[in-house]
């Protein structure tokens, strides 16, 4: 299924999927110039209708636009559209006049419809249809106006919020987009000059450049930027501290080295939450919700945050990521407390008795756990997994670890449906990109992957889809509240990541480098 693989690339590659906004210490400015920054991997085919993981969309981000786009304090700033009225269930963009597309073609509102039906046409498959454009979402344009309306079929409460992750294709691979495989065809300050897959993607800038978010221009920006992949972190680190690169970013051992290197610039983005899914699929432990709350009350979650992240993780507040709309912390207070007594109590309730071994049996099936993990994380990530296991062990339960590479996670949590249990971090910053992940038809019919059957989440968000502001919020943070009560899944820490710079200077929005706002500097 398209969308759970989907799913699985936002989450386990999304330390650019999360974040809110940071800047690096600056230094003084410096005109031209190359600006370099580590990738940790190829990103693939470049079309922007493909991009689920955030290496692509870290370099897709160099040469497309949004229709909008967040300012410092979370606040819509213009983007492509110069300014939008909001209906429950609709919004129309009013485009900016001036915006021309690395091919020279100006942009059109027809360009704008296209690139919105085009993932929204079934024949497509778009893996993010249903997560960066909503389901049902249709777009029409009236380009005598220069408007394009995007609505939905019933109200829906993140309407505008939906389109500042998506990447507007123009020029003349709007009709063939077989051209943008290992090129770009955009509105953005850069265009894609070469490409060296599995080495390096060089951009040029486009002097012309003077729509971008806020009103931002090509002046003062980099003439050149080069996204080098360097796959291993100690490499990027050596790099970076010998200033053969301008930045990169850090999960593992090298991010503690660096934040205790003095001369460079250091940001602590989010990069997803750290938790763990309960699969309730037909005869699997998870299916009763007992097991899953003696389970969770078996581990204690603050040692774990701590293990997981490496000491680095935030306390865990919610499953949308900065800038959400809604800031609400749905965690505390809604998962079941530590209490290993009542965690073995429950157990013997719920009939799973210790066996000869010490391994809990009920109707002769042993209670094994599938513990499934992804591997490239980090070491937090494994001794995390490690930590569960023996917590586990502690009340009974047999635990078998399997730990894949992330690329194979998606087969893993869809195909092979081999598990009990899922690590599995998520990166989005609306709520609503979660609802077919976590409700509605189950894996493979479905992109419910874990099989969840939460009718107080599924009420809630049907109520909420419906409303905006405020009140929307309160439901949408109930229902994740009630996801977290019925232990469902378990939110553990608030993952970050070390964002590392040398030379120069820039923001970060929603994990991803805002372009217009690098600097290189001397001294910085």
């Amino acid at each position: 299924m398209k969308k759970v693989a989907a799913l699985a690339c936002l989450a386990l590659f999304t330390s650019a999927c999360g974040g809110g906004t940071a800047e690096a210490p600056s230094g003084r400015p410096v005109a031209g110039g190359t600006f370099t920054y580590a990738i940790p991997a190829d990103p693939g085919v470049l079309d922007p209708a493909t991009g689920v993981l955030s290496v692509t969309n870290s370099v897709l981000a160099f040469a497309y636009d949004t229709l909008v786009s967040s300012g410092k304090d979370g606040k819509l700033v213009s983007g492509l559209a110069e300014k939008w009225e909001v209906k429950p269930d609709a919004v129309t963009f009013t485009l900016r006049k001036d915006v021309i597309c690395s091919d020279g073609a100006k942009l059109t509102a027809a360009d704008v419809a296209q690139n919105v039906n085009h993932i929204a046409d079934p024949a497509t498959k778009s893996p993010i249809y249903g997560v960066l454009v909503p389901e049902g979402m249709k777009a029409t344009a009236d380009d005598a106006a220069g408007t394009v309306t995007l609505s939905t079929p019933k109200p829906f409460s993140f309407i505008l919020e939906s389109s500042l992750s998506l990447f507007i294709v123009c020029g003349k691979a709007v009709k063939d987009r077989s051209l943008i495989a290992r090129a770009t065809s955009g509105s953005g300050p850069y265009v894609l000059k070469e490409a060296m897959p599995g080495d390096h993607y060089t951009f040029g800038l486009r002097k012309e450049y003077a729509w971008g978010p806020g009103g931002a221009t090509a002046k003062d920006l980099p003439d050149k930027v080069v996204l080098k992949v360097v796959p291993n972190e100690q490499t990027a680190a050596n790099l970076l501290i010998a200033g053969s690169i301008n930045g990169a970013t850090f999960y593992g051992a090298d991010r503690t080295r660096l934040e205790a290197t003095p001369g460079l610039g250091k940001m602590t983005p989010m990069a997803g939450n750290g938790q763990f899914f309960y699969h309730q699929g037909d005869d699997r432990p998870g299916q009763d919700p007992a097991v899953r709350k003696a389970l969770t009350q078996a581990v204690n979650l603050k040692e774990l945050a701590g293990i997981a992240s490496s000491g680095t993780g935030r306390p865990a507040t919610g499953l949308v990521l900065e800038p959400r709309p809604c800031k609400g912390d749905t965690v505390s207070g809604h998962v079941p407390a530590f209490d290993a007594a009542a965690a073995a109590a429950g157990l013997d309730a719920a009939g799973w008795k210790a066996g000869p071994d010490g391994v809990r049996v009920k109707d002769g099936k042993r209670l094994t756990l599938r513990y499934l993990y992804g591997t490239t994380r980090g070491a937090g990530v494994q001794a995390a997994a490690e930590y569960l296991a023996n917590a586990w062990k502690g009340v009974g339960a047999e635990v078998k670890l399997n730990g894949v590479l992330d690329t194979k996670m998606a087969e893993s949590l869809n195909a092979t449906q081999d598990w009990d249990v899922a690590w599995l971090p998520i990166g989005v910053t609306l709520p609503s990109q979660l609802v077919g992940f976590l409700s509605g038809p189950a894996a493979p019919k479905g992109a419910n992957f874990a099989h969840l059957k939460n009718a107080r989440y599924t009420e809630l968000v049907g109520q909420a889809a419906l409303k905006t502001g405020a009140e929307g919020c309160k439901l949408w943070e109930q229902s994740e509240s009630a996801l977290f009560a019925s232990a469902d899944l378990v939110p553990v820490t608030e993952l970050t990541v070390l964002v590392a710079t040398k030379n120069a200077v820039f923001e970060i929005l929603a994990g991803l480098i805002k372009p217009t706002t690098i600097r290189l500097t001397q001294g910085g």
